[in-house]
């Protein structure tokens, strides 16, 4: 024990009480920094989450912070272009009131019933795409779906396929008989409006025969025909819901189990495409090139995945290709969603390279949406070979290394 005597006043430090305090310090920090190294080796679906955490997260951008840390050291503010530069004031008004002045749906959206099936997120915008006509995913009524009954079918004449010649042109690459891409539908019995007869509303527009399942065909056509295996899953999903006894909103439960056992069954397969189509009118669907029309796609992102980023990369590849390749708006963009109302995984944590992809609308015809099943293709091709050649590389640097 010191004594310091200054000005008549006697102090005392005890050297045991500074020791047990260093001591305690040091657990703490200690404690913290295992039980942080614990909690994030756990595996997402075991990790301590919180909704409302991860939303109040979201809200702060990459160049919101590099902007507050920019008050302290302007350098950092050479970072965001000026035109990105975000408004400290709005941010602390969305942060505080949970209204977006960009976003009207913030408005009135916790207050309207249904209106959960619009919250959803774009990423990345495609020509003409914003909040007022996202792709949206609309249920058909229950007695739809119990109704063995179906709508009789017309202009038929342009739905098969035409007529195998006997020509096959080897493609110059191939995945050497492996199938290495997945399509199935979660939605099957999704139908389009020309094919109905006497159907004019687009929550009635299903069909067991005619529908979604037909793009998967021309797809696996137009992806073989450029050397990539493809393996199309006709499973009907919604046959499975009725005969449980389930809601349309468990069609993704269902799905997961088909795909779970198709992967493990084929260890090959490493592209997972969910094929749907939008309740949007013809307007918002159709894409006009070179004189030809399109049925517009959209990349549909679940932010449920933890690890969605990987498939937002995959998404953003191809829209961008499709821009470069077919002009803007043939890609409607990427939109994502993470309400658990909608389901909102997709099935996407089961690959990093799962994509749930919306050809047209209810109002499209098969010739524009084959046309765009073929756009799809070319650029998946592209992306998937320039792919596998990195990859490729990489293995023989391995070797020499």
């Amino acid at each position: 024990m010191k004594h310091y005597k200054q000005s008549g006043i006697i102090m005392a430090v005890q050297g045991t009480s500074i020791i047990k305090a260093v001591l305690a310090i040091l657990l703490l920090l200690l404690m913290s920094f295992s039980i942080s190294g614990t909690l994030t080796a756990l595996k997402p679906e075991y990790r301590i989450t919180s909704a409302s955490v991860y939303n109040t997260a979201a809200n702060v951008t990459g160049e919101m912070l590099y902007q507050l840390i920019g008050f302290e050291n302007h350098h950092f503010l050479q970072a965001i272009p000026e035109s990105g530069s975000p408004a400290l004031s709005s941010f602390i008004f969305k942060l505080s009131t949970n209204v977006n002045l960009d976003d009207p749906r913030s408005f009135l959206g916790r207050e309207l019933p249904g209106f959960s099936i619009f919250d959803g997120k774009i990423l990345v915008a495609g020509e003409g795409t914003n909040y007022t006509n996202m792709p949206i995913e609309s249920a058909p009524p229950i007695d739809v779906l119990r109704d063995e009954q179906e709508a009789a079918l017309k202009n038929t004449e342009d739905i098969e396929p035409p007529a195998d010649d006997g020509k096959h042109e080897t493609p110059p690459i191939t995945t050497g008989g492996k199938q290495v891409v997945y399509v199935y539908f979660s939605h099957n019995r999704e139908s389009f409006l020309p094919y109905l007869e006497g159907v004019t509303d687009p929550d009635l527009a299903q069909h067991s025969e005619i529908n979604v399942t037909k793009i998967g065909d021309k797809l696996k056509e137009e992806l073989e025909s450029r050397g990539i295996g493809t393996l199309v899953d006709k499973t009907d999903i919604q046959q499975l819901l009725k005969q449980k006894g389930l809601g349309y909103p468990k069609s993704y439960q269902e799905s997961r189990a088909v795909v779970e056992a198709a992967v493990t069954a084929n260890r090959d397969l490493t592209y997972l495409i969910d094929i749907h189509r939008d309740s949007r009118r013809r307007e918002h669907t159709t894409k006009e090139i070179n004189g030809q029309s399109y049925a517009k796609l959209a990349f549909v992102i679940g932010e449920r995945n933890p690890n969605y980023e990987k498939n937002l990369k995959l998404a953003n590849e191809l829209h961008k290709l499709l821009d470069q390749k077919y002009g803007p708006g043939l890609s409607r963009g990427i939109i994502a969603h993470k309400d658990e109302g909608n389901n909102s995984l997709y099935n996407q944590d089961l690959s990093e390279n799962a994509m749930l992809i919306e050809f047209g609308g209810v109002d499209n015809t098969f010739d524009e949406l084959n046309r765009s099943a073929a756009a799809l293709a070319d650029v998946f091709s592209e992306y998937y070979w320039q792919a596998e050649q990195v990859n490729k590389t990489l293995e023989e640097n391995k070797q020499e290394n």
